[in-house]
């Protein structure tokens, strides 16, 4: 008897496990109904917002940089739809490829002045100068963009980010590694120059390796060798982090 009284426990038991896990399964399948009802609905909110506004999108650098962080937070990009609302009302893709291209001439008009290593800020004023009155000004987050899209395709663009939290454009072939990144922050907290000797004090380094960077740098274009600085000793500046050096 008691026996039989156990078996039908369990089985209650197991009959009650079962009834709430229909009805969690149910109660998730409503949740994913619903998210994606509201998800819908905020995707469809931004194309009547891209419709009535979509001129004002492309005119205003600060708005653009808004209601690209909306379409970001519900995972949309605007500028890899090739049709539909976002391409035909907004025209984004082609904005950031237009961008694409100006930034390319711009590096490359200056790439002998800079090694293709130039400051963000200074891309950024340099693109807005040169604009005609016809164009949109561009801001910090439209050329940083530009530059991730720029990258995808291999063209050898990239942003380099420096201990001091500096951002800089790279416009030549190949990755900076660590090593590299951290003489740059160094020259730049030192008015844009540095010696072997002050790399090895700072980072603890022997002089092969400083000498291994510094001659990558130097072969690259991106470090200029002073013999004849009244201290002594060789001193390597870097004209793409003296802003004098940058001009239209």
């Amino acid at each position: 008897m008691y026996r039989k009284a156990g078996i039908a426990s369990i089985k209650s038991k197991s009959l009650a496990q079962s009834k709430y896990k229909e009805k969690g399964d149910e109660l998730a399948e409503n949740q994913i109904t619903t998210i994606s009802r509201q998800f819908d609905q905020v995707r469809h909110s931004l194309e009547l917002f891209a419709s009535k506004h979509g001129n004002k999108i492309k005119e205003d650098s600060q708005l653009r940089s808004q209601f690209q962080a909306m379409c970001s937070s519900i995972g949309v990009d605007p500028i890899a739809y090739s049709r539909g609302c976002w391409s035909e009302t907004l025209g984004l893709g082609e904005f950031y490829y237009h961008l694409g291209v100006k930034i390319i001439e711009v590096c490359m008009a200056h790439e002998k002045h800079t090694g293709g290593i130039m400051p963000l800020r200074e891309l950024v004023s340099l693109l807005n100068k040169n604009r005609t009155q016809y164009e949109s000004e561009v801001s910090t987050e439209d050329v940083k963009r530009s530059i991730r899209k720029l990258r995808c395709l291999g063209t050898g663009f990239s942003l380099i980010s420096l201990p001091g939290g500096r951002l800089l454009g790279q416009s030549v072939p190949g990755e900076m590694n660590m090593d590299q990144t951290l003489v740059l922050g160094l020259a730049e907290s030192s008015d844009s120059h540095v010696t072997a000797t002050a790399v090895m004090e700072k980072f603890n380094w022997t002089k092969d390796r400083a000498d291994a960077v510094f001659r990558h740098l130097i072969q690259e274009g991106i470090a200029w060798v002073d013999n004849l600085d009244p201290c002594g000793e060789r001193v390597f500046w870097f004209p793409s982090l003296l802003d004098s050096t940058i001009t239209s």
